[in-house]
């Protein structure tokens, strides 16, 4: 992929991810209605308050989402962060649908999408700590081989 293309798809993650968070809002406003919850009460019914508790969750992981993969796709590589993106904000929807069932619904989506997490912060991790050893130090860290000298220049 060209390089425009592939920050189209991190925009595109970004974007899916705007849709997503509207869309479990409207969940709790239909369920505040279907519920007779009033705000700012955020206790009612268990049924609401899963609702609720999904949508609060999925908001709060939101900036860490957006830090690790816009420095996972600057410094790392663009392509697999947006892959990465996506694959996190289908978790988080199959966590919010299971949460919204029942609360043991939520355990499974929810270590796979920390799990997703992980990798794409230690992407960032990698590629700044790349960034910084190759601009500072001139030493290449991602073509270190396993016996700790780097390749010959040419091949």
């Amino acid at each position: 992929l060209f390089h425009h293309e592939v920050l189209n798809l991190k925009a595109d993650t970004i974007t899916y991810h705007f849709f997503l968070a509207a869309y479990f809002f409207l969940q709790v406003v239909y369920a505040r209605r279907a519920y007779g919850i009033s705000p700012p009460n955020v206790s009612g019914s268990p049924e609401f308050e899963r609702i609720f508790r999904a949508q609060v969750n999925c908001s709060e992981y939101f900036p860490l989402f957006l830090a690790a993969l816009w420095q996972a796709g600057l410094f790392f590589h663009q392509g697999l962060a947006a892959v990465l993106g996506l694959l996190y904000l289908y978790s988080r929807y199959i966590y919010f649908m299971g949460y919204k069932k029942s609360s043991s619904g939520r355990l499974a989506p929810m270590y796979f999408s920390a799990g997703v997490l992980w990798i794409l912060i230690g992407q960032a991790a990698v590629g700044i700590l790349h960034y910084l050893f190759s601009h500072y130090m001139g030493l290449n860290i991602l073509q270190i081989t396993v016996y700790g000298k780097e390749p010959p220049r040419g091949q």
